[in-house]
């Protein structure tokens, strides 16, 4: 009996590596067409160089970059090392997903965390050579994380830790933004739904929780619409509004009750978030009035962090929890200052996206569950 099972396990595996290697392959294509805007589907795969079709003999993962010797079978040149990489690094994921979650007795979440690693190699090469994370893959990855777990029972939580993990980088991004700003109002707000509906959102969200929260940044939306204008003064109440509000909390219903308004608050944030971000993904495709605007890179407001970023971390969030989310934030906060204090030592000026980050500490939360941030936090009381 032990060998039969030790054999069917041997079977997973072996299916998972090809799987996977097979998907890296289709993940090499999302990294090089979703940039440039092309079709993922059409026209069939070809050399990037002599454009030529590709045969069935030169799309076998990693041993076709292999037997071809890294070149191209029609034009000679070389194709990048980055393929088979992708395909290789895929391949074991799964794999290990596999291993660390069973197949045969949770198959949706398995493969949920094959579909979520996917999102996260293809997202954070792409950060890492155009600084941006395609709304193509962050915005369905939330709804995904949402739809798989309102198959497997566990939709309010995946909902929760959506709208933290939004909120978390929200609030990051508000607050840098904000102080990069030297506290003064943004000079170009986007109409009808931006940073100030999220900002607010969290205001709301702190005193009654995030649902009216939300109802308050589709409001002042529908207020910015009809009227084309903004609210003076935003964010300096929306903002400031928040610290004032948590600072209350904290002194009249003590550490529970500031929890408990931060994480409305965040929720907020979060909700406000997503909705936002779902809007300006499909504005352009409804009509090109609704674009953002083509203000001068150089008169834009200061960013703090990419709105890339909240947006895949909401999509992690709906996988694997607030409590994962704040995990892998912590994570991801740590790697970056480690490669980042190396990098200058070795003398580097190159910067990099916080994608990356973020993707390796989604993983780090995923394979080694968020046990040490709850342990840390119960330790303290908070939980």
């Amino acid at each position: 009996m032990t060998a039969r099972i030790a054999g069917v396990t041997a079977l997973i595996l072996v299916f998972s590596f090809v799987l996977g290697a097979l998907v890296g392959s289709f993940t090499n294509v999302l990294i090089y067409r979703l940039p440039r805007k092309e079709n993922i589907a059409f026209p069939p795969s070809h050399c990037p160089h002599c454009d030529h079709r590709l045969g069935v003999l030169d799309l076998f993962p990693i041993l076709s970059w292999l037997y071809l010797r890294g070149k191209c079978r029609y034009c000679a040149k070389p194709i990048k090392a980055r393929y088979p990489i992708v395909e290789l690094i895929t391949a074991i994921a799964y794999t290990a997903i596999a291993y660390r979650f069973d197949p045969i007795l949770e198959p949706l979440l398995t493969v949920g965390y094959w579909f979520l690693f996917t999102i996260l190699l293809a997202g954070s090469a792409i950060d890492f050579e155009t600084f941006e994370l395609p709304d193509e893959l962050t915005i369905p990855a939330i709804f995904v994380g949402l739809g798989i777990a309102a198959l497997i029972g566990t939709f309010p939580a995946a909902l929760e830790g959506a709208l933290i993990g939004a909120g978390l980088i929200g609030a990051i991004s508000a607050y840098g933004m904000w102080v990069l700003r030297r506290f003064r109002e943004p000079r170009h707000p986007d109409l009808p739904l931006g940073y100030l509906n999220i900002h607010l959102a969290a205001l709301v969200g702190a005193w009654f929780g995030w649902p009216l929260g939300l109802a308050a940044g589709l409001a002042l939306g529908a207020y910015q619409l009809i009227f084309k204008r903004t609210l003076p003064l935003l964010d300096t109440i929306s903002l400031g509004g928040l610290i004032v509000t948590l600072a209350i909390k904290a002194m009249n219903g003590g550490l529970p009750d500031l929890i408990t308004s931060l994480s409305s608050g965040l929720q907020g944030m979060g909700a406000m978030a997503i909705v936002v971000g779902v809007y300006w993904w499909l504005a352009p495709l409804i009509s090109s009035d609704t674009a953002p605007d083509d203000t001068p890179e150089e008169d834009l407001d200061p960013l703090a962090m990419g709105f890339g970023d909240v947006k895949l971390w909401a999509a992690c969030g709906a996988f694997i929890g607030w409590q994962g989310a704040l995990f892998g934030l912590a994570a991801a906060v740590v790697v970056g200052a480690i490669i980042g204090v190396i990098a200058l030592l070795r003398g580097g000026s190159r910067q990099i996206p916080f994608g990356p980050y973020l993707a390796l500490g989604a993983l780090v939360a995923l394979f080694t569950g968020s046990s040490p941030l709850l342990e840390y936090l119960r330790g303290l009381g908070l939980l």
